[in-house]
């Protein structure tokens, strides 16, 4: 039985105390994942996909943390990487995962899924994106919520949205209001990208959902999309060039 989003995390504030966030850089590198810091409270994880046509892609997804508790959106995109990412987040920066949440129902986003299940990480994402992965034979989420919703970790709200179909008709972001820092996933396109894959995208839609953010989020300082190099709001305006008919 699937409840909304507020209904799930406010089961999950119970308990839940922020501390004091941690202040050294623990970033980490491997031959198959990369994780560096961002910002006070937030890390990017950068793991690899052999993607037919594409060939070997780097793959982004974002940790978001305060005190002891930390949440993750994306998984790496296979389970041992994914595995990898968990014990890092547990050894290294000492937080307990209290939420995995892929932002679109790819392999890209929730490939290494189960690898969090068997942790007993719970995982949220849209109704839509559940439907997807049901459908496409994909690791499928736990929870399920429609359009938008606040999650809490620590002291820190992490604020999850659905502003449209771009690059699929499910995919959503996710917002650190007191960082400034938003996890565009695939939706947003790094600096001098191409279109990449257009297979389930609706280029049509996709210009005015970035423009939806803009106007959602006029304080922003990082995003983070789903490949290539973090930036500014800057990443937005050349999504929206890219797309534009």
């Amino acid at each position: 039985m699937r409840y909304s989003l507020f209904s799930f995390f406010g089961l999950l504030l119970l308990g839940c105390g922020a501390g004091k966030p941690v202040v050294a850089d623990k970033n980490y590198s491997s031959d198959s994942l990369q994780v560096r810091r961002i910002s006070d409270h937030a890390y990017v994880h950068t793991s690899y996909m052999d993607v037919e046509g594409f060939g070997r892609v780097s793959c982004n997804g974002a940790v978001f943390f305060d005190g002891k508790e930390a949440v993750v959106l994306d998984t790496p995109g296979d389970e041992i990487v994914s595995e990898e990412l968990i014990r890092w987040v547990e050894d290294s920066l000492h937080c307990k995962i209290k939420a995995i949440i892929p932002t679109h129902f790819h392999r890209d986003c929730l490939g290494g899924l189960e690898a969090f299940h068997r942790r007993g990480i719970p995982s949220y994402a849209g109704n839509a994106t559940i439907a997807l992965a049901e459908s496409n034979a994909s690791p499928i989420p736990q929870q399920g919520f429609d359009r938008s919703g606040t999650f809490r970790v620590g002291g820190k709200d992490v604020i999850l949205e659905y502003p449209g179909a771009g690059h699929t008709k499910d995919n959503i972001t996710g917002y650190l209001p007191d960082d400034g820092v938003l996890f565009g996933g695939c939706l947003v396109k790094a600096s001098g990208a191409n279109k990449g894959n257009l297979d389930d995208a609706n280029v049509t839609a996709w210009p005015e959902t970035i423009r939806k953010i803009k106007k959602e989020y006029p304080d922003l300082k990082i995003v983070v999309p789903g490949h290539g190099d973090a930036g500014g709001a800057e990443l937005l305006d050349y999504t929206i060039e890219l797309f534009r008919p």
